[in-house]
């Protein structure tokens, strides 16, 4: 056992984020955190990593374990290189090496009395130095680092001039280096390819230790986890579910269907108890028997006492039924908060509606591209990819006009109205969620409260809140209900799976997937990937060339096997 939590709550004023939460971590555990954004899975980790303090509750951790964890948003690393941090990385294996040769020192000094305690210390440190790779340590750097495809950078490096996916895989890299006991990974497929999340998932499979992780991405969720861990935005408690995201799915639907078959049949129940108990009283307000003749005016008497006592039974025992039944009823299945909207933008006339002739970019001594040609169509679907750093966020700044190119010229038809959704949330933290829904539109604040929780993202109490207290996932709800509000006819999507949680995912692909006018996303999402379609554009050495459809999604699903 090497984590056990017990009744852990969690609250910000008036708000409860968690409650009573309890569950217990073993070796070999492999736990995915799922639930709706903002529900308290990332507040779980922080808690977890004694980054904030619970209200109540305990947090125990097995006597020596130890505890790598991996934030939504990677540290800048200001100042230090790639080589810095690996030889932080594996200070520990240093440091067990160094009480490995401290103990056969003493061993070879010591006394009969005392050479079983050193044998056992000495057997306990080489075995942890043995399981975490330290006989193979040169080794597993260079395995780690180019699993993630960051072997090409240079070790003396300093980490705050990468790119920000760059960053995310040192941040990886640097974590699975340490070898803890227990890996904490919040969102951890954001910035990897197929192939590195492929690698990632095989790693995590041989990995020693145990593992609990936040993740949108189903397909990792599917190869990655054994366990699910829901977070319930109702109750704010956990519950456990056995097998991988699909088998949590199966079993959280069979649930609800079943949660609702009870509800409906005991609120059939109470009618019917209900509808008893009014027929029977308005028969004993109504119990009357016509004149009798004197010789049977006792028999009358004694049928209409036992008619009584017969009716008054059955009256008390409905009541008493009803009164059970409503003193702990089955609650009502709360709505689900799912999505509930479409991109409404008219679709574009011009048979050309965005070019790229001839364009140049770098930065500094860097060339990001060069003579770069691309015609987007009025109803174009194009994926960008390429390798982390080589400049697809850049070529979407230029389409937009915040970026200007060095030679060159881009092309924009009149009337485009370019939506864009950057890859990281980028909303002013002191604006509430209202404030900035409603930003730069005309018209009443109720008009737009009624629209923003009409999509089905947010709740009528979260308008008040500041962006500051939201979580990422629930900025990107917000970013993606601004971009509805704008009515774009062009559609730039920078990861958009990024952060968003399962229950709202898939009508936010279907709306994309029937959005009029063109657009391009740069994704690494696998699911999102073989749904959107399209053309395929790489963007690799300097030069923007097509690939193959059917090609690229085979070798994607090739490398996840």
């Amino acid at each position: 056992m090497l984590l056990t939590v017990n009744q852990l709550t969690k609250t910000y004023g008036a708000i409860t984020v968690l409650s009573e939460i309890s569950f217990i971590v073993n070796a070999q555990d492999r736990i995915g955190i799922v639930g709706p954004n903002g529900v308290g899975k990332s507040t779980l980790f922080r808690l977890l990593t004694h980054s904030e303090d619970a209200d109540q509750g305990s947090i125990t951790f097995a006597p020596g374990v130890e505890y790598g964890y991996l934030p939504q948003a990677t540290p800048d690393f200001y100042g230090r290189t790639i080589d810095e941090l690996i030889k932080e990385a594996v200070g520990n294996l240093y440091q067990l090496q160094e009480r490995m040769q401290q103990l056969e020192s003493a061993m070879s000094q010591a006394t009969e009395d005392q050479l079983p305690a050193l044998l056992e210390e000495y057997s306990e440190v080489s075995t942890r130095f043995q399981e975490r790779g330290g006989y193979e340590l040169d080794y597993k750097i260079d395995f780690v680092l180019s699993g993630l495809h960051i072997d090409y950078l240079p070790r003396d490096r300093d980490v705050h001039t990468l790119s920000g996916g760059e960053k995310e895989r040192i941040g990886l890299a640097i974590l699975l280096l340490s070898s803890p006991d227990i890996l904490l990974l919040d969102e951890p497929t954001n910035h990897l390819d197929f192939a590195s999340m492929a690698w990632l998932e095989s790693y995590l499979a041989a990995y020693r230790g145990a593992l609990l992780t936040v993740s949108h991405d189903r397909q990792f969720l599917n190869r990655a986890v054994n366990q699910i861990f829901e977070i319930d935005e109702h109750k704010h408690q956990l519950k456990v579910y056995s097998g991988n995201y699909d088998a949590y799915v199966q079993a959280r639907e069979a649930e609800r269907a079943k949660w609702e078959e009870e509800y409906e049949r005991q609120q059939e129940e109470i009618k019917a108890l209900r509808k008893r108990i009014r027929e029977a009283r308005l028969r004993a307000s109504r119990t009357h028997f016509g004149p009798a003749r004197d010789n049977d005016k006792f028999a009358r008497y004694s049928h209409e006492q036992s008619a009584q006592r017969t009716s008054a039974s059955k009256l008390h025992m409905a009541e008493a039924l009803l009164q059970r039944i409503e003193a702990d009823p089955i609650p009502k299945p709360p709505e689900l908060l799912q999505g509930n909207w479409q991109f409404n933008g008219e679709p574009m006339q011009s048979q050309v509606v965005l070019n790229f002739s001839h364009v140049s970019k770098q930065f500094g001594t860097r060339s990001l591209f060069r003579d770069l040609q691309l015609t987007i169509a009025p109803r174009a679907r194009i994926l960008l990819t390429g390798p982390n750093g080589a400049g697809k966020t850049t070529l979407c700044k230029l389409l937009m006009g915040l970026e200007q190119p060095d030679e060159g010229q881009i092309y924009r038809a009149p009337g485009v109205r370019i939506g864009y959704l950057s890859q990281e949330p980028a909303l002013d933290p002191q604006k509430t969620v209202i404030e900035t829904y409603r930003y730069d539109q005309v018209g009443y604040e109720g008009e737009f409260v009624g629209r923003l929780i009409g999509y089905g993202l947010f709740r009528l109490e979260d308008m008040p809140k500041k962006v500051s207290q939201l979580s990422q996932g629930q900025q990107r709800k917000l970013e993606i209900a601004c971009l509805v509000a704008r009515q774009p006819n062009v559609l730039l999507l920078d990861e958009p799976t990024n952060y968003i949680s399962l229950d709202i995912l898939e009508t936010f692909e279907a709306a994309i997937l029937n959005f009029p006018g063109p657009v391009l996303a740069i994704s690494h999402d696998r699911w999102f990937i073989e749904r959107f379609g399209g053309q395929i554009w790489e963007l690799r050495d300097e030069q923007l060339q097509q690939l193959d459809s059917a090609d690229y999604l085979q070798a994607a699903w090739l490398d996840a096997v």
